[in-house]
């Protein structure tokens, strides 16, 4: 299904700063491999699903299907119990408007009321923000619902629940529509992609992989995502977030997310922008955040016994992470499960980041993860995959390069680079200072009442973009993997246990090994 094309190298640029340099860094480039819809475009599914498992169907669709930006993102609610939505319109209401039925022909509907405030200007036209959440739903059990879009009332859509005390969802990393711009194949006739090919290609393989995904895995309930959802940053002029609102059009137009919620992170590639907060109605956005990015605030929700916190990774002020947290765990004192979220990979493999931006935050927040009790980190950024073990602090004081921190909460790449390149004695001192963390337990298959923190860091869920492992394996990688191929983990919370397995989208063989946390 997949077929890999050589890539020329591509400079990575953090939020809020300037593209990394090189040195002893490394230079910060995708590798020569990516995945070109074009070479084997036809994806074969026991149950076909319309036009977007057909190549030559998405090429003449996709004119009309970018330009569609009023498509529904659904979100977790605050618990169970709730399920957000979140739409651009063209035209402002007063009240906007979701209705819930227990039947598809909507008899009965109870209706629900949120907001519209001004959204995106895109080609001129002013777009608005539609933010609405339902309550009242039940475990096991099948809805409808509607949106009003516009003055009317949209095609009814089946969402179902599932279990509380046995759930599960998928972990996709870095969708990062778009990325494959710098490629070049047969379509484009030898020239790069360019921002529009490549976001036709990308949300093409994003409709396999959460198609193929949810045939292999039909049990899962929702999505995670650590970010990057889009490529383009949208933060220099009109032409820029035009392309930025293609490439989320792209993003959710893959008709799996009519049906299935999505709680996602803000990516480096996501943060330069109100675009990311137009979209998604986040429960329990943390306003409180000292230095936030435009995209919008970290947030919080419960799911049965289980507490997710999302971080806003690219502010690299960590007392609003820790105040988060906080919040979060006293809002849910009793939530078993501890999930942070978070796109910058601090205990990752990848080449381009885990050993360079993905440890600045590392000495800060490993200290935090650990006061809180924080049993998971879910993490993005290094499109490649990698496990942990279970990671503790060291308890020692480290130096935070507070001197390299900028007012707006981001982090200053370009003089820290070049004393970095430059300076071997500082180079010393600072990896010595990202040593800060002890291994409590190396024990596989599955683990009962382990100390520490486990991390895992997804590889790529499209094939937009790869990254190289670093080619010395870190001694706090338990397992990674870099095979060039999309893929996806399965995540099952029970009232005891967490249980990860991450699969090849293509073949939907597992690509490690099975890791279990019981608690009891």
């Amino acid at each position: 299904m997949f077929y890999l094309k050589k890539r020329r190298k591509q400079m990575i640029a953090l939020c809020l700063s300037a593209a990394l340099s090189v040195g002893s860094l490394t230079a910060y480039a995708a590798t020569e491999y990516w995945n070109d819809a074009s070479t084997k475009p036809m994806v074969e599914t026991k149950t076909p699903i319309s036009d977007n498992t057909n190549w030559e169907q998405w090429k003449a669709g996709w004119d009309n299907l970018k330009t569609n930006y009023e498509q529904v993102a659904l979100t977790p609610g605050a618990d169970f119990s709730k399920l957000n939505f979140g739409w651009y319109s063209k035209e402002k209401t007063d009240k906007a408007m979701v209705r819930i039925a227990d039947n598809k022909e909507m008899k009965n509907a109870k209706e629900f009321k949120g907001t519209c405030t001004e959204g995106t200007v895109i080609n001129g036209v002013q777009y608005y923000s539609n933010k609405v959440t339902a309550d009242g739903f039940k475990p096991n059990s099948t809805y409808y619902y509607q949106v009003k879009l516009n003055g009317e009332w949209q095609q009814a859509q089946e969402y179902k629940t599932g279990d509380p005390d046995n759930f599960s969802f998928m972990f996709v990393g870095d969708p990062q529509i778009g990325s494959s711009y710098k490629q070049k194949n047969a379509e484009s006739n030898g020239k790069k992609l360019g921002n529009d090919l490549a976001a036709r290609n990308d949300s093409y393989n994003w409709n396999v992989t959460l198609n193929k995904a949810m045939e292999q895995h039909p049990e899962i309930d929702f999505l995670v995502s650590p970010g990057d959802q889009v490529s383009v940053k949208g933060n220099e002029d009109a032409k820029d977030l035009k392309e930025q609102e293609d490439q989320y059009s792209g993003y959710l137009s893959a008709s799996v997310l009519r049906n299935l919620p999505q709680a996602v992170a803000i990516g480096n590639h996501d943060c330069s922008s109100a675009s990311y907060q137009n979209h998604f109605n986040n429960p329990n956005p943390f306003l409180e955040e000292s230095t936030p990015t435009p995209a919008g605030n970290g947030y919080f929700y419960s799911y049965g016994n289980a507490l997710f916190i999302v971080i806003n990774a690219n502010n690299y002020n960590a007392a609003d992470h820790k105040a988060l947290i906080e919040k979060a765990i006293k809002e849910n004192p009793n939530a078993k499960w501890r999930i942070v979220v978070m796109h910058q990979d601090i205990y990752g493999s990848g080449l381009d980041h885990s050993d360079s931006d993905g440890i600045i935050l590392r000495t800060q927040l490993t200290p935090i993860f650990d006061a809180n009790d924080i049993d998971v980190v879910l993490q993005g950024h290094d499109h490649s995959y990698a496990r942990t073990y279970q990671l503790t602090s060291d308890g020692q004081a480290h130096d935070e390069f507070l001197e390299y921190k900028q007012d707006q909460g981001g982090f200053n790449h370009d003089n820290f680079d070049e004393r970095f390149e430059k300076d071997g004695v500082f180079r010393a001192y600072y990896k010595s200072q990202n040593l800060c963390y002890n291994i409590a337990d190396k024990s596989q298959g599955t683990v009962v009442n382990p100390e520490g923190v486990f991390y895992l860091t997804s590889n790529s869920a499209t094939g937009s973009k790869f990254y190289n492992l670093i080619p010395e394996q870190q001694d706090y990688v338990a397992a990674r993997s870099q095979n060039w191929r999309p893929s996806y983990s399965v995540i099952n919370i029970t009232k005891d246990s967490f249980t990860v397995n991450t699969y090849d989208v293509e073949t939907g063989e597992a690509i490690d090994s099975s890791y279990t946390i019981v608690k009891k």
